[in-house]
């Protein structure tokens, strides 16, 4: 049976969060939830199916926009799982893409090797840092193989015994329908291994694994942007000990997520950086040489005359550098005209006989608009 939640709601978003947030949010959820990181859990079962449903509806273009508009209704008869009769294992299959590919949700096995989970963390990083690049120290906790029993979970010096439940197996038989037709699945007291402890190792209590924290030094490249990952190989977790027993197979990744900061001066637009420069009434119609900040130091900008409210100056090659190819883009320049609040008096005077001297008849580059007022006025009238 579907969840009859609202699916933005399951995986913690936003109705309008993008691709890369739901995506994001689904893959913190099923490495949480996940079966073998829960054993005998039926309620994280049931939200790691949970969390699988509504990902596959959201990520969707389709079947989102449904969604948006009628509801779990607007799904009803739309081409779509029912992951609450499913394995876990095969909804891991299913999304395998969104850990990157490769297997990188522990539940595909290169070339007979069995691979364990990635693991996601956060770090911050200030605008300067996107420019020049820099290191950063991440603080996580991952489960480790069990050094006293070396990922078998039994007591040294003793052995493991074959499951009488399978047999030693690893998988039990089920039949239906009046012995119409046979169902193998996965031995639920061994977990497929064939094999049970007898004695547990009283370091893990028979897990085989234990938690652990650990701090690395990640390298954060330059241009990087807020939401992209960086991956350290190797640094996940071990396989679960049902696909490793004795601690082998290949260690899942780290993935780095950055956020950057926001910048008390510059917002980012891509890899061009903008800043909104005030200026006065003198200098944008006279025009005007303005020492403005940058992400490296002063840089002079040309106030040209005649200057209107709003226009932008590009500075070339001072916004921030291109992840790919390095090549930084531009600061742009939007000039503020500042209206004074307040005028001495000779600045009141200079301004009244400035004033004299203007014509007041109607500017050429405005008799469009005052055009259309006329006209405007003279459908009223009629």
């Amino acid at each position: 049976m579907a969840t009859t939640r609202d699916y933005y709601e399951v995986l913690g978003v936003e109705r309008t969060a993008n691709g890369d947030e739901i995506k994001r949010s689904y893959r913190r959820l099923a490495m949480k939830y996940h079966p073998d990181r829960n054993p005998g859990d039926a309620e994280a079962e049931a939200k790691f199916k949970e969390a699988a449903e509504a990902y596959e509806v959201l990520s969707d273009e389709g079947r989102r926009k449904s969604y948006d508009q009628y509801g779990h209704a607007g799904l009803r008869g739309t081409p779509g799982h029912d992951f609450r009769s499913m394995d876990p294992q095969d909804i891991f299959s299913m999304f395998d893409e969104i850990f990157g590919g490769g297997g990188r949700g522990g539940r595909r096995r290169q070339q007979g090797v069995a691979r364990g989970y990635d693991l996601e963390t956060q770090v911050e990083i200030s605008l300067e840092q996107v420019l020049s690049g820099t290191t950063s120290e991440v603080d996580f906790t991952r489960l480790d193989v069990c050094e006293t029993c070396h990922g078998d979970g039994a007591k040294p010096g003793t052995k493991r015994t074959a499951c009488q439940t399978c047999g030693g197996h690893g998988q039990v038989a089920q039949s239906g329908l009046g012995g119409m037709f046979r169902m193998v699945t996965t031995c639920p007291t061994c977990r497929g291994q064939g094999t049970v402890i007898t004695e547990p190792c009283e370091t893990c209590r028979g897990q085989g694994r234990l938690p652990k924290r650990r701090r690395l030094d990640v390298k954060i490249p330059p241009g990087i942007r807020s939401g992209q990952a960086v991956a350290i190989r190797g640094e996940g977790e071990p396989p679960p000990p049902e696909q490793a027993p004795g601690g082998q197979g290949i260690r899942g990744d780290l993935h780095v997520v950055v956020r950057v900061s926001q910048h008390k001066v510059f917002e980012r637009d891509g890899d061009n950086l903008t800043i909104r420069l005030p200026i006065s009434f003198t200098q944008a119609a006279l025009g005007a040489k303005v020492r403005i900040p940058t992400l490296d130091g002063e840089h002079e900008v040309v106030v040209p005359k005649a200057t209107q409210h709003g226009r932008v100056v590009k500075v070339s090659g001072q916004g921030l550098p291109n992840l790919r190819n390095g090549r930084r883009g531009d600061l742009l320049v939007q000039l503020m005209i500042e209206i004074p609040q307040r005028l001495t008096a000779k600045q009141e005077t200079l301004l009244r006989e400035y004033a004299e001297t203007e014509d007041h008849s109607v500017l050429p580059e405005t008799q469009g608009f005052w055009n259309r007022i006329k006209d405007f006025i003279a459908g009223k009238e009629d």
